[in-house]
This record gives C-alpha cells, sequence and structure tokens, in this order.
C-alpha cells in the first residue's frame, strides 16, 4: 500500500489545487497562476535535483530552483510570487502528512520592486472616454464600460463579469464580485450610470442574450459575455482615437481611479476597500504616487523650487577655507 509520505507529484498538484479551490477559495486564475508555478518548480526539482517525490522535498532544493530563476533574470517580484506558491504548496503538503518539516521557513524571499503604475489625468480620462466611436453599433457599449471602469476602479476580469442584477440605481452602488469570489460594494458616479442608462435602451436592448447570459451586463453581437482580451481591444482603439499616447490597459484606469481618490484626500481605508485589496501595504503604493504628483506640482508652478537653479553643495576645500 502506498504511503502519504510516497504520493507522486501528479495526485499531490491535483489535491493543491482542490486546496486551492474549496479551502482557500481562490478564483481560477489564480489557480492555474499558482499551479503553473508548481509545476515548473517540480520540473525543474525532478530533472536536475533527481527529487522523485514530494517528501523529499529540502531547503536546498528550493534555494537552487531560487537561483535558477535569478539567472534567467526573471524579475524579483515573479521571483516572490514563485516563492509565496511553493510556500503554499509545501503548507498543504504538510497538512496531508506528504511533508515534515517546513524547507521553505529560512528561504530569503527577494524584495519585490515597488513599480510606480502608469497613471492617467482627469483630462486624459475624458479625452479616451471622448475617443470611443460612437458611429459603430457598439460604441455606446463601449463607452459605458470606459465610464464604470473609471467610475469604480474594476478590475477588467470584474467588469466582463458584472450582472444587470448588481447595479443598483437608487442608491448608486455596484456590488462587485472580486478576487477568490469575495464581495465589495463600490459607489457608481452619475455619469457611469447615465452611461449604461444609454447602452441600455439603444444597445443591449436590441440583443438576445445567449442562455446563461441573461444577466450578464455587458454583451457582444451574438449575445455572450465579453473577454479579458475584447476589452483590451476596445480600450486601444479608444486611446489611439483620442490622441493620449501611453501605454493604456483596463489597469490603468483602476490605477488613476485610485490615484485621482488620494490626491483629492480620500482615507487610504475607503480607498482600500473599493479596490478589494486584502492588505493595505498594496493601497499605499498610491500614496508614493501621490508624493510624486506633489513635487511635480511643486516644480511646475511653484516660483522658487529651484528646478532650474543648481544646488549649492560645500565642498571639503570650502570648508576648510
Amino acid at each position: 500500500m502506498t504511503s502519504k509520505n510516497s504520493s507522486d507529484w501528479k495526485s499531490s498538484i491535483a489535491g493543491y489545487r482542490n486546496y486551492l479551490e474549496l479551502e482557500r477559495g481562490l478564483s481560477k486564475n489564480s489557480i492555474a497562476a499558482y499551479t503553473r508555478d508548481i509545476n515548473q518548480f517540480v520540473e525543474y526539482i525532478e530533472s536536475e535535483k533527481a527529487i522523485s517525490r514530494p517528501g523529499l522535498i529540502t531547503m536546498a532544493c528550493i534555494e537552487d530552483f531560487m537561483g535558477s530563476l535569478f539567472d534567467r533574470d526573471l524579475a524579483r517580484n515573479s521571483q516572490a510570487r514563485m516563492l509565496s506558491g511553493i510556500r503554499s504548496y509545501c503548507k498543504y503538503l504538510r497538512m496531508e502528512g506528504m511533508l515534515t518539516g517546513d524547507p521553505v521557513e529560512l528561504v530569503e524571499s527577494p524584495r519585490p520592486q515597488r513599480k510606480l503604475p502608469d497613471v492617467l489625468s482627469v483630462s486624459e480620462i475624458g479625452q479616451i472616454i471622448s475617443g470611443v466611436d460612437l458611429s459603430r453599433r457598439e460604441g455606446v457599449r463601449n463607452r459605458a464600460m470606459l465610464e464604470v471602469l473609471y467610475s469604480c476602479g474594476l478590475r477588467v476580469t470584474e467588469l466582463c463579469e458584472l450582472r444587470l442584477s448588481q447595479v443598483d440605481v437608487i442608491d448608486r452602488v455596484i456590488q462587485v464580485i472580486g478576487k477568490g469570489d469575495k464581495e465589495r460594494v463600490v459607489p457608481i458616479g452619475i455619469s457611469a450610470l447615465n452611461a449604461i442608462d444609454d447602452y441600455l435602451s439603444e444597445y443591449r436592448s436590441q440583443i438576445i442574450p445567449m442562455k446563461g447570459n441573461d444577466d450578464v451586463l455587458f454583451l457582444g453581437r451574438q449575445g455572450r459575455g465579453l473577454s479579458r482580451q475584447m476589452a483590451f481591444t476596445m480600450l486601444r482603439r479608444a486611446a489611439i482615437n483620442s490622441g493620449v499616447r501611453k501605454t493604456i490597459s483596463p489597469h490603468t484606469f483602476r490605477h488613476s481611479f485610485a490615484t485621482h481618490l488620494v490626491e483629492a484626500g480620500a482615507d487610504l481605508r475607503a480607498v482600500q476597500q473599493m479596490l478589494g485589496h486584502a492588505q493595505i501595504a498594496t493601497t499605499e503604493i498610491y500614496t508614493h504616487l501621490d508624493r510624486r504628483f506633489l513635487r511635480e506640482q511643486i516644480i511646475q508652478f511653484h516660483p522658487r523650487s529651484g528646478e532650474s537653479t543648481p544646488v549649492k553643495t560645500t565642498t571639503t576645500s570650502t570648508r576648510e577655507a
């Protein structure tokens, strides 16, 4: 009889997937990302370290794998994500009795690079929304999608999966199902609500939803919900038409939503809740953006900012003289 400790990789990864879905409640995209990383880890330690089963995972083989990622010049954020996945996988193995000890405990995690996200100004947001081609039949839908993106700070998946029944016109809020099927309530502005109303009367009322799509808010011509890629393509077209020369994605609208709120003095906890961030530290990046914005304003508008004047330095020789 095969013991738990000698379970093969295939069955342990299948069990891990079930654990992520049923016990952790992660989304399909997150589960796929975790599984992809673990498969890469297992492939490496099987081929390079001859580790034949989960119970033989050691700290040394994990460190060797992380070293191989560094040698490939993989971004530090990606390295940190990989190690996080391995830590989660090993935790599952210990829970199931397939692994004794914690081989990840003392492995140092790469410090993630905190890259400030690209942000659009309020006028650029307006330009892009105005750049939607309303002569096309789906133009009124595309404009409504952009209005909702900016008004509510949604992730692109959340936008594509938004339901009619989740839009509360009376209280001016929408119910969002975010990562890990976590629900949150987000206020929605008048401009976005008006755009939705135009879309419903001018476009969606002419579409016959396919089975299972009756409650989906944004539909394509065939009556199906839109894919993430379709949302990306729609936004890029609007950006090109607007003349805004920046790298723009749906996430840029989300970053801009958060940044504009912080710049205007919104409470960081409220912004965290609206964005659906599990940790306040994730939201705090927008305080860095705000400081950068404030510095740019000083440089641009203050008469004695001194940006064009060289900074005086007192050299050793001057002090000695």
